[in-house]
């Protein structure tokens, strides 16, 4: 075990995030860790299936007494969004993750910690393993691709679970309930362009140093998206000087805030004033964002001429477009105090023989979601672009008369003498998805405190962990 979680509590669920940290899981390439939890999983003898689209369900009895229980679902993503530091050397498809302790938190150095959902998914190993624990019929749903659109959970068979009792092990807020999720969509913007031999001289710029994060759960922190003002410094200098982009290339997640941009820009007249626009641009936004992104970093200098450029008057065009489409919260929910209810977040582009941009939209309302959605496509129109929209997902209304949700509270009570808050998230669950699927599925989410999920800053509070884990102990034996 790494030296850094000896002696953390409780032992079996580090041992299996330990083990999670050194196997690649990044979305789409998840067939280790699923090993993993086959070969773990024969071990100790216990019933799998598995399905076409890779997902699995492990299924352990009851412990002695409790055999005819109600069937409890324990379901957790076994993938993990792989973001690093520019400059940081790590291959996500062969290296461990490198964990260092700060404080009362745990981070991995450079790189996403992958604690969404590691921790969840060794919580339910660890329940699985553990013989000291009383529980019924257990079975753990390992669902596959979470994190790029939950096409796991779309694809998952409708004869694997037969259990009406879920906790979702997904969610990231310490001693709290989760009974509701936002629905969401991408929308995948395309706008042709003319390309050209450029003359004259050519500048790199690269613009880094912000903290990203999850673009659901972080919309509301407004952290500086690299994409969006990298377009407006460009969008600044265009309205000036004649000039082409060679490339704008920004983001790398549908579901992250993007973290850093970079373009480069051809002109054949007035390099040096294109440049000091840009600096102007930059010193006015590193002076908006000076509370929120210290690091906040630019980087221009001279480069050879590219083959090719984007004519200028598709390199204004696209600049408009991108200044246009929106990025960040659009409304507040009307019921519940605090809770985003719809948002978009600008997620990426590219500059290859079309323009790419994508954004990924959430509401907890899906006339909100659709109008959003609307809204992106009408800017894309004008721009005499197109704007396709992807599968949407779900949402997952609140059940406040739930049996999981009763007893979890009760638990909750029980443990720490409090009333855990019951809340919905701005981020997209497998719930949704799971409670259409299997009709009649009781079902609420719990999980550790986990912050900036899908950023290198990724952190888990170790303490909370073992919160977690006891408030799903105990949850299990009040169930059976």
């Amino acid at each position: 075990m790494d030296p850094i979680l000896e002696g953390l509590k409780p032992e079996l669920l580090w041992k299996h995030f330990d083990a999670i940290t050194k196997i690649p899981r990044c979305s789409k390439e998840e067939e280790e860790i699923c090993l993993y939890i086959v070969d773990f999983a024969k071990g100790l003898g216990l019933d799998i299936k598995r399905d076409d689209a890779g997902n699995i369900v492990v299924k352990k009895p009851g412990t002695p007494g409790h055999e005819n229980a109600p069937t409890i679902v324990l379901q957790g993503h076994v993938d993990m969004v792989c973001e690093k530091n520019r400059g940081v050397d790590h291959d996500f498809c062969k290296d461990p993750l490198k964990l260092r302790m700060e404080g009362e938190y745990l981070y991995a150095t450079g790189t996403t910690l992958g604690a969404d959902n590691g921790v969840g998914v060794a919580a339910a190993l660890a329940v699985l393993e553990d013989s000291n624990i009383v529980h019924g019929p257990i079975e753990a749903l390992f669902t596959v691709d979470e994190e790029t659109g939950l096409t796991g959970a779309f694809a998952l068979s409708e004869d694997m679970l037969e259990g009406r009792h879920m906790i979702n092990l997904d969610t990231e807020e310490e001693r709290a309930l989760y009974v509701g999720c936002a629905g969401g969509g991408e929308s995948d913007v395309r706008m042709p362009l003319t390309w050209e031999k450029p003359a004259g001289s050519a500048i790199y710029i690269n613009f880094s140093g912000m903290k990203g994060g999850h673009s659901g759960v972080d919309i509301h922190l407004e952290r500086a998206n690299a994409v969006k003002l990298m377009a407006r410094m460009l969008w600044k200098a265009a309205k000036e000087h004649d000039l082409g982009i060679g490339d704008f290339t920004g983001g790398d997640k549908h579901n992250a805030i993007p973290r850093e941009a970079e373009a480069v820009v051809v002109s054949g007249g007035d390099i040096e004033g294109i440049k000091t626009i840009i600096m102007k641009a930059f010193e006015e936004i590193k002076f908006e964002y000076r509370t929120r992104e210290p690091d906040m970093a630019i980087t221009i200098e001279g480069r050879s001429l590219p083959e090719k450029a984007i004519t200028q008057e598709d390199s204004r065009r696209l600049l408009h477009l991108v200044v246009s489409l929106p990025h960040g919260m659009f409304r507040w929910s009307p019921d519940i105090p605090g809770l985003v209810e719809t948002s978009t977040s600008m997620a990426k582009i590219r500059t290859e023989e079309k323009m790419f941009v994508q954004l990924a939209c959430r509401s907890s309302s899906g006339t909100q979601l659709e109008a959003l959605r609307d809204h992106v496509e009408a800017i894309a129109v004008l721009a005499g672009a197109t704007a396709e929209r992807g599968q949407a997902y779900p949402g997952w209304l609140p059940n406040l008369d739930s049996k999981v949700l009763a007893v979890m509270k009760e638990c909750a009570r029980e443990l720490w003498s409090i009333e855990p808050e019951v809340k919905a998230i701005h981020a997209g669950l497998e719930t949704g998805i799971i409670g259409e699927k299997f009709p009649g599925m009781d079902m609420a989410s719990m999980g550790p405190q986990i912050e900036f999920p899908h950023s290198p800053d990724e952190r888990v509070k170790v303490d909370s962990v073992g919160d977690f884990y006891d408030l799903l102990v105990l949850a299990l034996e009040k169930l059976a």
